[in-house]
């Protein structure tokens, strides 16, 4: 069974193979934080007996986004009367558009994984029912977490989860580690400037959580900025010189596949497309 490491005092992160993908859990002194869900019944209930291994409290559950990976387990992992926290426009996907979204899913993954594929059309979603504007505070009994938009940049929808007396940030796919940033929701003339927020709420010692991969710190994350940074005057300056999408790619610090989607989006985004 895959368990949890713990990388602070009380916070805890559990790796799944499958996607490469990091559910965290924050324990408090009567209440417990899961902070994604992955993405399955199947794989729902092998966190959930991870999950008891370390604590036996109510959970909680955070989506840091609207992506299947990280929220499709919560029908299985959030009791009934027990609340899932995510940004509002997340909570809105998951609600208004969870057919169509599942659909699209399922079609992406048919052929290079049919198990997973079937897993995610078996899904019964469970939409947040406690959506965030900005900032939210939650109470474990003796810590507080607290819950912040800081921007777009992944998703429309990213939500950061900050443990202050633990110096622990869970960033979601904000963060990438082992792959580049995925940008097929993505908006990446922000997102570099939401990663400034971030970073504004570390100290040199903080663990970073990425949505993906090993646990990092803010120096990775600095340089996953710079990258994105470098990208972001590449498309605005592609866009005003009439460059084709593969000229910019060819420029761009990122592999070509993830750099084509984010320069189609950010040069969409400059036409007025995407909104």
């Amino acid at each position: 069974m895959t368990a949890f490491t713990e990388v602070a005092r009380d916070v805890y992160v559990l790796r799944y193979p499958v996607l490469d993908v990091n559910a965290s859990l924050v324990v408090g002194a009567d209440a417990a934080l899961l902070v994604d869900t992955l993405s399955t019944d199947a794989q729902a209930r092998e966190l959930r007996e991870a999950v008891r291994a370390v604590t036996s409290y109510p959970l909680t559950v955070v989506n840091t986004h609207h992506h299947f990976d990280h929220c499709f387990g919560n029908a299985v992992l959030a009791a009934p009367d027990r609340p899932i926290w995510a940004h509002e426009e997340a909570a809105r996907l998951l609600g208004e558009e969870a057919a169509r979204l599942q659909r699209q899913w399922y079609a992406e993954w048919v052929t290079a994984d049919p198990d997973l594929a079937a897993g995610l059309a078996a899904v019964t979603v469970r939409p947040p029912d406690h959506p965030v504007h900005l900032e939210a505070t939650l109470d474990l009994g003796d810590r507080q977490v607290v819950l912040r938009h800081l921007g777009r940049g992944h998703s429309a929808g990213d939500l950061v989860v900050h443990v202050p007396d633990a110096d622990v940030i869970i960033a979601g796919d904000l963060v990438e580690e082992g792959a580049p940033p995925s940008f097929d929701d993505g908006f990446p003339l922000e997102w570099p400037e939401t990663l400034v927020r971030l970073l504004e709420l570390t100290t040199s010692a903080t663990v970073v959580v990425p949505g993906h991969g090993a646990t990092v710190g803010p120096a990775f994350v600095r340089t996953q900025h710079a990258d994105l940074t470098t990208l972001e005057w590449l498309i605005r300056d592609g866009h005003t010189d009439g460059a084709t999408v593969d000229e910019v790619v060819t420029r761009a610090p990122f592999d070509p596949d993830a750099t084509r989607v984010a320069v189609r989006r950010g040069y969409a985004e400059l036409s007025g497309r995407v909104t």
